[in-house]
């Protein structure tokens, strides 16, 4: 074939009638062609929208000031052929109004047409000599234009007319006379391959190769009556449900009956119930049929063979029908593309001969295998377009998506697979082959596109400016910048992308309190969510961890499949904020994992939520186990400083007071200054307490006992983060012992660490996180439950330290151990099972009930007044939106009063250090909160949706890209 519409051959020019109209295609480049004077411009501005037209006058007059400068020529040519070729480029109808009457000059738009695929397009105008004359006369600027001008635009004209199809014009319209240009109406055209309008549900099946008996099996598990003959024969099929079957070629050749499968599918598409797209093996089919000089190979000989005993009506119909075939189509909106042989996105919805004859045959790299085969370019390894591009061709021994691509020739004819999809739910459908049918040249491999992991990402993807659409926040913007510094981030120290399909978003601290002795308060979370129009809101308690977002499969099998884990790896994953290993211990991540997937099991979260997969976020206590460092050298530091300043500093002072040599005020004041020292300690301390495994050495035994600094041992030993350099000695690393947590030995290594998920985020084909925040902590409840209910079996138990994690953490303990009673030895310690989830408390409030508000507030007062970090406040319903439509803040926090000295410092209370700190801007951190949220959300609803992994990492590099930019770490 030619060209991309076969039905539309360019017909001989003639003579146009009276109000004759104009098919022109709707993405195509329209070349008006006629001497000066014979109405190019009236004609376009009464057909064409302004932006459409593009006048050689008009670039002449942008180049030179003077529209009729001829001497600019050349350069206004450049400027209209590269605006044109940026017009097509984006898939805009473009018309140039020049005119175009030598061959030289309609060669070169030809060209352009070619060079981005749409149909070249003639619309000559053929206007009298004197006319134009008189027209030009007319006007000012060509009053002077000599006469031959036109003479000579006419004699080119007249020897144009009769070449213009061998040109490559596609359509020719040739108007005569200004009756006939006046009385003309252009008609816009569909093209043949856009049947974006068509929405669906489709069923795709993959290459048939004349297997009738497997298509008809795999019509039915899909659900189709098939209609027979008298003859037995199927001739026809239809879904109950208004399904359309939607064939991807080679539907002949090899197999057994590739006369009957051509009467089942010609029938189907002929009632509407079916689209087909031709394969290589129907063109050289069509080809054989019209008496062309084919080379009968590649199971056509079987074909020829099968189609003889059919009379000459049946193949002249089957001619007809291959003929008429399209070579792809654009379906849904333009979110689905089926072809034969799969298609770049720059041919989507294009017309010509090149994009026929790679949908028909694909792209090879000009090298045969040792097969003797070509070896084809993998194409889908390199693709980035938004529509899904369903295809076949090239058999693979198993079907998977790659970067929004799938083929679904899984070798049926060779003893394989049929194989349909389902679209939109992107579920697949197989039935066996009944036989080897034909015994293939090379074995069935996964080295066609779509069959390996091949290349799913690029530098492309994430470097320099970029603006990411997000379904819930419009455009959110990238600085170049920090795409850089995010790209450091994610090449050295990230997990595998594919591991990595979010990332937590910032959050903004409520607004800020004039309440006397407060920086933050709930009052103005609730003040802030009633202005916004949002009367139910939940209030969850904040755990002082470090945030964790842990992807849990079911089984190995599901981490190798979907997230490509390697052989040995852990079933999943756990990662920071950043997209860092959370843990150095694989082991350790490991044994987290399966816990959590025991107890999804457990709490029938797999059967119900019919995934073999979760993504939750979390926190992971204590603060220890990841921020050891930052524990020992910036808060135990101060810490330090304090125990060894003060006890002097207040010696001398008392001394000096003795003597009556004081100054006034000194004294009390260096008391506040120790006393607010010693509760700055007091603070960070409540989040630290040690874990470790029993089976290995405790290495911060010398700093329970009062030896000097704990040490911070790695993930799956004793963490001892949070004793000063003074070595002061405690229960949890030569502190107070607050909150030690999970002393004692287990027999999983997971002795004090604790995990409180607090959100199922995405799940197989769902995003979990626009449900409702009680039915998400009502999941993690189950959880668990079915977490206790195992360790009730098993006969064990949580320690009695471990009970401060039923609800606010327990206070500090005495100086020589922690909460469950004296520091853990060295020596031999009893067995048993520790729990790792941690329940997350909960409070719901209604804004516009102030004794509803009353009750927030003083269950914040009792959760911070017992050394609880504070709360997160969210709308009960995700996505909650203000009286102008704007999207709101998803959470806001409000941190206690004792635990805000972490951050701003030990005396950060006195009232003047407040007042100055009530200053501070929260404009930018919202901002950011909202963006990362929108950005988060677009990564479960692209990877929920089974979108390539370069778009949902689009979305979450952003998120860290976002990340980088300054804001106040305070907030």
């Amino acid at each position: 074939m030619t060209g991309e519409q076969p039905r539309e051959s360019a017909a001989p020019a003639r003579p146009a009638r009276p109000g004759r109209t104009l098919a022109v295609t709707d993405l195509s480049l329209v070349v008006l062609i006629g001497a000066t004077g014979s109405g190019k411009s009236t004609f376009a501005a009464r057909h064409f929208k302004p932006t459409e037209v593009i006048s050689s006058d008009f670039c002449r007059g942008l180049v030179s000031d003077d529209e009729n400068d001829q001497t600019a020529s050349r350069d206004a040519f450049d400027v209209l052929h590269y605006i044109a070729g940026k017009r097509l480029a984006a898939g805009r109808l473009t018309v140039v109004d020049a005119t175009s009457v030598q061959s030289e000059s309609r060669r070169q738009l030809i060209a352009l047409a070619r060079e981005h695929d749409v149909l070249p397009i003639a619309v000559v105008l053929d206007v009298p000599e004197r006319i134009c004359a008189e027209r030009n006369a007319a006007r000012p600027d060509r009053a002077g234009m000599p006469r031959h001008v036109v003479q000579r635009h006419q004699r080119e004209l007249r020897r144009s007319l009769r070449h213009l199809e061998r040109e490559g014009f596609r359509k020719v319209h040739v108007l005569r006379g200004p009756e006939e240009i006046d009385a003309a109406e252009i008609v816009r055209e569909r093209r043949y391959n856009d049947l974006r309008h068509l929405t669906g549900p489709f069923d795709i099946i993959g290459d048939v190769h004349g297997c009738r008996s497997e298509l008809e099996t795999l019509l039915g598990r899909l659900g189709y009556a098939l209609r027979y003959d008298e003859a037995g024969r199927p001739v026809g099929a239809a879904h109950p449900g208004g399904r359309t079957a939607v064939f991807v070629g080679d539907l002949v050749d090899r197999g057994p009956d590739s006369p009957g499968v051509l009467r089942l599918v010609m029938n189907m598409v002929e009632a509407g119930t079916a689209l087909c797209v031709p394969g290589n093996h129907e063109n050289k089919l069509g080809r054989y049929l019209k008496g062309r000089n084919v080379r009968v190979s590649h199971g056509l000989a079987e074909t020829v063979a099968q189609m003889e005993k059919e009379d000459d009506a049946f193949r002249a119909r089957v001619r007809a029908f291959i003929d008429g075939l399209v070579s792809h189509y654009v379906l849904d909106g333009g979110g689905l593309v089926v072809c034969h042989a799969g298609l770049p996105e720059k041919y989507h919805g294009r017309t010509s001969g090149r994009v026929r004859s790679h949908a028909l045959y694909g792209e090879t790299t000009g090298e045969t295998d040792e097969f003797g085969l070509p070896v084809r370019y993998p194409w889908a390894e390199d693709y980035r377009g938004r529509a899904a591009v369903v295809y076949g061709h090239t058999p693979v021994p198993r079907t998977s998506w790659l970067n929004n691509t799938i083929c679904l020739d899984t070798g049926c004819v060779f003893g394989g697979r049929m194989t349909a999809l389902r679209w939109p739910e992107r579920e697949l459908v197989d039935v066996p082959a009944e036989r080897v049918w034909y015994e293939p040249v090379k074995p069935l491999d996964s080295g066609a596109p779509g069959g390996a992991e091949g290349r799913p990402l690029d530098l492309g993807d994430v470097t320099g400016r970029r603006v990411i659409e997000t379904r819930h926040h419009g455009r959110v913007a990238v600085r170049e910048e920090n795409a850089a510094a995010a790209l450091e981030v994610m090449s050295r120290f990230a997990l595998a992308p594919e591991l990595v399909p979010y990332l937590p978003p910032t959050m903004a601290p409520c607004a800020t309190s004039a309440e006397e002795g407060y920086l933050e308060h709930p009052a103005e979370a609730f003040a802030g969510y009633r202005a916004d129009g949002v009367r139910e809101v939940m209030c969850q308690e904040k755990h002082m961890g470090s945030r964790a977002v842990a992807l849990v499969c079911r089984d190995a099998e599901t981490a190798a499949e979907r997230f490509g884990v390697p052989e040995g790896g852990a079933p999943g994953a756990i990662c920071t904020r950043t997209g860092r290993p959370f843990l150095d211990d694989p082991e350790l991540t490991r044994r987290i994992l399966a816990r959590l997937a025991e107890c999804a099991e457990a709490a029938g979260l797999w059967a119900e939520l019919d995934t073999p997969w979760l993504l939750l976020d979390a926190e992971l206590m204590p603060w220890s186990l990841k921020a050891a460092g930052l524990l020992r050298h910036q808060y135990a530091a101060v810490g330090a400083a304090s125990r060894a300043v003060f006890p002097g500093v207040l010696d001398a002072l008392e001394a000096a007071a003795a003597r009556g040599a004081g100054a006034p005020g000194l004294l009390d004041r260096q008391r506040e200054r120790l006393a607010d020292a010693e509760a700055f300690t007091a603070a960070y301390r409540r989040y630290c307490w040690p874990v470790g495994d029993p089976a290995r050495p405790w290495p911060g035994a010398a700093a329970e006992s009062g030896g000097p600094g704990g040490t911070a041992g790695t993930a799956g030993t004793a963490v001892r983060a949070g004793s000063d350099a003074s070595g002061a000695s405690g229960g949890c690393g030569g502190g107070d012992g607050a909150g030690c947590a999970g002393d004692g030995p287990g027999t999983d290594g997971l002795d004090g660490i604790r995990l409180a998920p607090f959100q199922l985020l995405a799940a197989e084909g769902r995003n979990l996180a626009t449900e409702p925040h009680d039915i998400q902590l009502a999941w993690i409840d189950r959880l668990i439950e079915a977490e206790a209910a195992m360790a009730a079996r098993r006969g064990a138990g949580r320690p009695a330290a471990d009970t401060a994690a039923e609800g606010v953490r327990a206070p500090a303990a005495t100086a020589t151990g922690g909460p469950g009673g004296g520091a853990p030895s060295s020596g031999p310690r009893p067995a048993r099972v520790n729990r790792l989830l941690h329940p997350t408390r909960r409070l719901l409030v209604d804004t516009a009930d102030e004794a509803s508000v009353a009750a927030g507030v003083r269950w914040w007062l009792e959760l911070t007044g017992a050394g609880g970090e504070g709360m997160v406040v969210k709308p009960l319903r995700p996505l909650a939106r203000d009286g102008r439509g704007r999207l709101v803040q998803p959470g806001v926090k409000v941190r206690g009063r004792e635990y805000l000295r972490i951050v701003y410092g030990p005396e950060y209370t006195r009232p003047e250090n407040l007042e100055r700190l009530r200053a501070r801007h929260l404009g930018h951190k919202r901002s950011l909160a909202l963006r990362e949220y929108a950005l988060g959300l677009e990564a479960l609803d692209r990877l929920a949706g089974g979108e390539p992994l370069w778009r949902v990492h689009e979305a979450v590099f952003a998120v860290l890209a976002l990340e980088s930019e300054p804001v106040d770490p305070r907030l």
